[in-house]
């Protein structure tokens, strides 16, 4: 193992087993580190002679000298896995204009927007591929990728590949005009398409299957586990999918399976008699009958695997003018092509609208949460920040997510997500919302500047209260202010005073400045 070069993230924390003694537990630490194991001596040193010991003092001395450095072993160590994983490639896809989520993407992609206080949702499967030993990876992007562009640069940079074994990567993917492309991605389908010449390219010869994911999902789960059903199927396309109940139900694409997980009917968000017509026992796939009873469909995710031979012939040749995934592409093959199913059982949210996003954020400060990014076998990784810890100061907090680099005092926050640098003023309320924060900080000088000017910090002024709302980064909210929606507006906009309402919630923009004494 060669520690040059590596970057923040790849060294792993020590963990001492009492159990096991030392010498065994450090067995997979290398010669280059340790040299002959003792101490980290290399073979030159270990065999030298100390000044004032005998030979025989020596050798006593080193028969005792047992202790190696502690490193834990890689994720990766078995080769069996890496060799599994390097055959498997992922594309995350970065989805449309993000229109149902606007104006949190009027200046960002999808996958870039904030969530859970310090993540972007690119985080989530960017992190499952990672920590499922899949390091071969694709994001295509088309709409406002800087800022994205920019997060995975700076929080997934594999370098030489140290930790999967020199072939790992990531790579953005944008929409571009070819002398044969000349339209931007049309949909799913057409987007892998514009970049099927990738998988027929020499370097990535050894891969087999191709896993395709959305960049606006949140959960957690082992992708090899996916690749490994699909392989032990001998499926050409596995869909990954879940149970919902009658009020998700008609959201999502749904399919019946026969005995064997076998995919055998479709429908692409039915409703009404065609609804009712999806219906299956879902406790096939191991619910109990309760459960079974009150999720009685079956969803796809829009996540897949394709056997990359498979995937390449239908978007070229079979299907070459056929745009989408979901709706198009898999009802189509599942005619002459083995279409699987694979269960997953677990928490997973679609964030795929302003109020799916904030209902999602408010749940992660739940008590216990529905899903948590920090989880010592999986975690969930983003960019390193640096910033100091959040500074409270007689600060009354229940139930909430407070990010690094935040200053609140004298203030009230219940059920809320408080973002990276956020600043709150005295006798603010914060209940029931989300700060995404600041990119940076004010100097107090700065701060005072602007007050003497006429204008606003960054931050939420002095007793200000805010709820059912979102505030976007970089937000200037005055003094005496009241964000909660007063007149139970569910749609409006109104850009030009810097904010705006759907389903309800209150959406103050990047960069906005709010007066003080503002009610909305």
């Amino acid at each position: 193992m060669d520690v040059k070069g590596l970057t923040v993230g790849q060294l792993q924390p020590v963990r001492v087993s009492k159990q096991q003694p030392l010498a065994n537990r450090c067995s997979g630490f290398g010669s280059a580190v340790a040299g002959d194991g003792k101490l980290g001596f290399s073979s030159t040193l270990a065999g030298t002679q100390l000044p004032g010991t005998s030979q025989a003092q020596q050798r006593q001395s080193r028969a005792h000298l047992t202790t190696r450095a502690v490193i834990e072993k890689p994720l990766l160590e078995n080769n069996s896995v890496r060799s599994v994983s390097s055959s498997i490639a992922a594309i995350i896809l970065g989805g449309g204009a993000g229109t149902r989520l606007y104006p949190l993407t009027k200046q960002r992609a999808k996958p870039a927007v904030p969530i859970g206080g310090a993540y972007r949702l690119i985080d989530v499967p960017m992190s499952n591929c990672i920590n499922s030993g899949i390091s071969k990876i694709y994001i295509l992007t088309q709409f406002n990728s800087t800022s994205l562009n920019r997060h995975l640069a700076r929080t997934y940079n594999f370098g030489s590949g140290v930790r999967f074994g020199g072939d790992g990567f990531v790579e953005v993917l944008a929409a571009t005009q070819t002398p044969t492309d000349k339209e931007w991605f049309q949909g799913t389908a057409d987007a892998v398409r514009q970049y099927a010449w990738l998988f027929e390219d020499i370097k990535n010869r050894v891969v087999e299957d191709v896993v395709i994911l959305s960049g606006d999902h949140l959960y957690r789960m082992d992708y090899l586990k996916f690749v490994e059903h699909h392989r032990a199927t001998e499926a050409d396309i596995t869909l990954g999918c879940l149970p919902v109940d009658y009020e998700r139900a008609s959201d999502f694409g749904l399919m019946k399976i026969d005995d064997e997980g076998q995919i055998t009917e479709f429908a692409e968000k039915p409703k009404g008699a065609a609804l009712e017509a999806m219906k299956v026992d879902t406790s096939m796939l191991g619910l109990d009958k309760a459960e079974a009873k009150e999720k009685p469909f079956i969803a796809s995710m829009g996540i897949y695997v394709f056997k990359k031979d498979v995937l390449v012939k239908l978007l070229k040749e079979t299907f070459p003018k056929s745009n989408d995934f979901g709706g198009e592409v898999i009802p189509m093959a599942s005619a002459n092509h083995k279409v699987q199913a694979y269960l997953f059982n677990d928490y997973w949210e679609d964030i795929g609208t302003i109020k799916s996003f904030f209902d999602a954020n408010l749940a992660l400060a739940q008590h216990p949460p529905k899903f948590e990014f920090y989880d010592p076998q999986t975690p969930i990784y983003t960019s390193p920040r640096f910033l100091p810890p959040a500074k409270l100061v007689h600060c009354k907090v229940s139930d909430a997510i407070i990010s690094h680099g935040c200053y609140l005092e004298r203030c009230t926050v219940e059920n809320a997500i408080i973002g990276l640098r956020s600043r709150v003023e005295e006798g603010c309320t914060i209940r029931d919302a989300m700060l995404m924060g600041a990119d940076y900080y004010e100097s107090e000088e700065t701060r005072d500047e602007l007050m003497k000017k006429g204008r606003l910090p960054i931050g939420i002024g002095r007793n200000t209260v805010i709820s059912n709302a979102i505030v976007d980064k970089n937000a200037r909210i005055g003094a005496n202010c009241t964000i909660v929606n007063k007149e139970g507006i569910e749609e409006s906009n109104r850009e030009p005073e810097g904010f705006y309402i759907r389903s309800g919630i209150v959406t103050v923009l990047r960069n906005a400045e709010i007066k003080d004494g503002t009610v909305l």
